[in-house]
């Protein structure tokens, strides 16, 4: 198989991703108990030659614990497209572990027009229920 390109600048070369197969449980009769089409393919991230320091280190820490990434599919009675679902599927974890965090919120206050604005909308909500009332006895 070819390398795994992340990105522009990012591509997992191939003998880093460890393949392992079997047969895939289900429906299929005798091609699904015959056939090793389910795949797992593994990924060192501790290991791996194709991350710089920074993007390593941002990796394991979104990985966890164990720095090998695994991704298992049995979704296809074909172990060639199961392949390319997980070499997809890899792609787009890393991808997403690779992205850096969005900027902290700010708290904020309302603006003084913005409080208002909301009393103003309250008390006109009251009058509009108040007018809805039935008229007391001693009025």
């Amino acid at each position: 198989m070819d390398d795994l390109r992340i990105s522009d600048t990012i591509s997992i070369p191939a003998d880093e991703l460890q393949w392992t197969f079997s047969p895939a449980g289900g429906p299929g009769g005798q091609h699904a108990n015959r056939s090793s089409t389910r795949a797992e393919l593994r990924f060192d991230v501790a290991a791996s030659r194709a991350f710089d320091d920074e993007s390593k280190r941002r990796l394991l820490d979104k990985v966890g614990d164990n720095s090998v990434m695994l991704v298992t599919v049995d979704e296809t009675r074909s172990q060639w497209r199961n392949r390319q679902i997980a070499r997809q599927r890899l792609g787009e974890q890393l991808n997403e572990a690779l992205r850096p965090d969005p900027p902290r919120r700010r708290a904020t206050k309302p603006s003084r027009a913005a409080r208002r604005r909301r009393i103003d909308a309250k008390r006109s909500r009251s009058r509009t229920k108040s007018l809805r009332k039935s008229p007391g006895l001693d009025d």
